[in-house]
């Protein structure tokens, strides 16, 4: 396999980044932010999140945040549902887009949504009907596919079987996700590589997280067997609040530092990620966890200062 020679970047901030903030974040301030995204050219943005408030406070403004958005035509905006109440205020909010989620480990799916695989794949039917029926894209988001908090060691066979589960459901794209950063590059080819008998390898994305400093390198190994869809996080946002320890998502910044040099179009304009990524740090109160971004702001604010 060749490496593809177009990516598409699915820009998770403004959800899966900001989800574990603990200070409550402003609507304009999030609306702010994904208008940034869009504008920078991401085709996918994944804007809300339609879980219990009791869950996820930071969420709980997911629908006003879908209504002042300025939406960018081409831009599928993506919201989590976990159920069919989220289901229906998504479809109300007008998401592109619905995200389901399922773990490739028993241990992981019963301590993050107390029921097991099976189950979790079941209370998901319903939502998928409804998605096909409304004419909404269905995406399935595949936790802990490279290792678990919880057992350790998950089979790629296991990533398999859930892919075959979800596929079943009539997902339209699934995310093989490293939610706690431990995979390497040759597990992750290992699983991609399994996974894609079961599903089209054009259809799966990469999700990787930086815990263990491997998320660039995973995203290489993953490109070098033809995988073309890859998540991240602009500013490296985010985290998972149920595996300790796990740093964010891999920055955006990064990964289009990555892609750039490679030569790989994603029609994203690095530079104004790099603003939409220091614009969210200066309202967080942080710098940002994004070296190319940190590195291109303190770069340009140089060529300012001479």
């Amino acid at each position: 396999m060749g490496m593809p020679s177009k990516v598409r970047l699915v820009e998770v901030g403004p959800r899966d980044g900001l989800q574990n903030e603990k200070e409550t974040i402003p609507v304009e301030v999030k609306v702010e932010l994904v208008n940034r995204l869009s504008a920078a050219g991401f085709p996918n943005v994944e804007a809300a999140s339609f879980v219990s408030p009791k869950w996820v406070p930071q969420m709980a403004t997911s629908t006003d945040v879908m209504q002042q958005i300025a939406r960018r035509p081409g831009t599928i905006y993506s919201a989590l549902v976990p159920n069919m109440k989220g289901f229906e205020a998504a479809l109300a909010a007008r998401a592109d887009e619905v995200v389901i989620f399922a773990a490739a480990s028993e241990a992981f799916s019963q301590k993050n949504i107390n029921c097991s695989i099976a189950e979790s794949i079941e209370r998901f039917r319903d939502v998928a009907l409804a998605a096909k029926a409304n004419g909404l894209r269905l995406r399935g988001s595949l936790s802990c596919a490279l290792g678990c908090p919880y057992q350790g060691e998950v089979a790629p066979d296991a990533v398999a079987d859930v892919t075959q589960r979800l596929r079943d459901l009539g997902c339209d794209e699934i995310d093989i996700a490293d939610t706690i950063g431990v995979g390497t590059a040759d597990k992750v080819q290992r699983v991609f590589e399994r996974v894609a008998r079961e599903f089209p390898l054009g259809q799966l994305a990469g999700h990787f997280h930086d815990t263990y400093g491997q998320a660039l390198v995973n995203i290489y190994a993953a490109l070098g067997v033809g995988v073309s869809i890859f998540h991240s996080s602009v500013a490296g946002l985010g985290g998972c609040p149920y595996a300790k320890g796990a740093t964010g998502n891999v920055s955006t910044e990064d990964v289009l530092y990555l892609l750039l040099g490679l030569g790989i179009h994603t029609g994203v304009d690095l530079e104004a990620v790099v603003d939409a990524g220091q614009f969210i740090s200066r309202h967080l109160g942080r710098k940002a966890s994004s070296r190319a971004g940190n590195a291109i702001a303190a770069r340009r604010a140089t060529e300012l200062a001479q």
